[in-house]
């Protein structure tokens, strides 16, 4: 359970980082900030990540269960449509290339059979 609260706490922070960085980076010892926030959250003396996911993630997180498990559901169903659609059209576009290139193997088959005369015919071993 630890380790889930780090790495929560740790994805949310790098989510936030690439764009603070472009703000704050110019600050003097940012970078050994950021560097003690991180060994902070680490930490199993401090417990940093623990405290921080107790105190701001799972109450925000508990909120919004219910708006969170309606998007998953939305989710669910609009990945199942599309999943159909692409299922369809894949296999619209696979059925019209197998009647296409039959239609053109016909063609081909046929033109090959023509230019052999009947002598050429009769005279193939029978096989």
């Amino acid at each position: 359970v630890r380790w889930m609260m780090y790495w929560i706490v740790f994805a949310l922070f790098m989510a936030t980082e690439t764009f603070t960085d472009l703000l704050i980076s110019w600050f003097p010892f940012y970078y050994e900030v950021k560097m003690a926030f991180v060994i902070w959250l680490l930490s199993p003396y401090t417990r940093g990540a623990s405290l921080l996911y107790r105190r701001f993630v799972h109450p925000t997180l508990a909120r919004k269960e219910k708006d969170i498990d309606a998007f998953l559901i939305q989710a669910r169903q609009r990945g199942y449509e599309t999943a159909l659609r692409f299922g369809k059209r894949g296999l619209n576009l696979a059925a019209t290339a197998a009647v296409q290139a039959a239609t053109k193997s016909q063609g081909v088959l046929a033109g090959r059979l023509r230019s052999f005369s009947m002598q050429d015919l009769r005279s193939l071993p029978e096989q």
